[in-house]
């Protein structure tokens, strides 16, 4: 075996490792307990039901959907604050700035997600730090339930996952020549005009890219809704949640991870094909 190629494996075999042991292997296990299921004697039998029972039921699919939607709505709401953002860093901020602002956006990742959620909860329960001035300067007689609802999840949401957007867009931003910019002001283009025609083309593979990652990690996101979110926001992870450790219905559990695979898998493919993009050339 030539040395090089002996090299390669060395360094390519744990990898390998990991992905077997931890990642297909446990996959493989679940799809399998996914159609199995008891029969009416409590034998273990191959069956669909557990599948069936996702369309039986519309408790399921309804948060689901719900989900979905949500994922969706906090998709766009984090591409309207990273565009912004990214077209600073990338062109505007100096080049010992941009450094420190990217630095800004990671800090907050250093720390658990378990750690965000619990500062934003200190900060918009009523007893909270919000609350807190607002009364002191007289903004409100008393204070103001502030979690526990959509609007507030969605926050949380969009706090959790922006980043996963700024830095695919950063990256295509820093490739905008600025000629075509510049050309387009001096022909009497709009701000707007220039946006639409010139920078946000350009960054399609970026907000695709991006776009992908923050609406699986929001669909797949179980401690924001389940903590911000109270017991109305109803999350399709919390279901299976439920079917793995509330009921210890693995089988169910399992069903329900795979059809959240395959179904949000199903609308990324009709996001790519409606915004007419190859999932090869996003990820490249």
């Amino acid at each position: 075996m030539p040395r090089s190629r002996m090299v390669f494996w060395i360094f390519f075999a744990p990898v390998i490792m990991w992905l077997l042991l931890l990642i297909v292997l446990p996959l493989c296990d679940l799809l399998t307990m996914s159609f199995r299921g008891e029969n009416d004697y409590g034998d273990m039998v191959w069956t669909l039901q557990n599948y069936i029972n996702f369309f039986d039921e519309p408790v399921y699919w309804l948060t689901f959907v719900r989900t979905c939607l949500y994922a969706i709505v906090t998709t766009f709401i984090v591409f309207l604050i990273s565009m912004p953002v990214s077209f600073y860093i990338a062109k505007l901020a100096r080049s010992r700035v941009q450094g420190a602002l990217m630095i800004m956006l990671l800090l907050p990742f250093w720390v658990s997600e378990l750690v965000r959620i619990y500062g934003w909860m200190i900060l918009l329960r009523e007893s909270g730090v919000l609350n807190f001035f607002m009364l002191k300067i007289g903004l409100i007689d008393k204070p103001i339930e502030m979690l526990y609802n959509d609007a507030t999840m969605i926050m949380g949401l969009v706090y959790t996952s922006m980043l996963f957007m700024v830095v695919p867009l950063v990256s295509v931003i820093e490739s905008l020549d600025d000629s075509l910019i510049e050309a387009a002001h001096d022909l009497g283009a709009g701000q707007w005009t220039i946006w639409r025609t010139i920078i946000i083309p350009h960054c399609k593979p970026g907000i695709t890219s991006g776009s992908i990652v923050v609406f699986m990690l929001v669909l797949g996101n179980y401690l924001t809704p389940n903590l911000m979110g109270g017991k109305n926001s109803l999350w399709f992870t919390e279901q299976i949640y439920n079917q793995f450790i509330a009921s210890f219905n693995w089988n169910q559990g399992s069903a329900f991870g795979f059809l959240l695979l395959i179904l949000s898998s199903l609308i990324i493919w009709a996001g790519l094909k409606l915004t007419r993009q190859k999932l090869g050339e996003v990820a490249s």
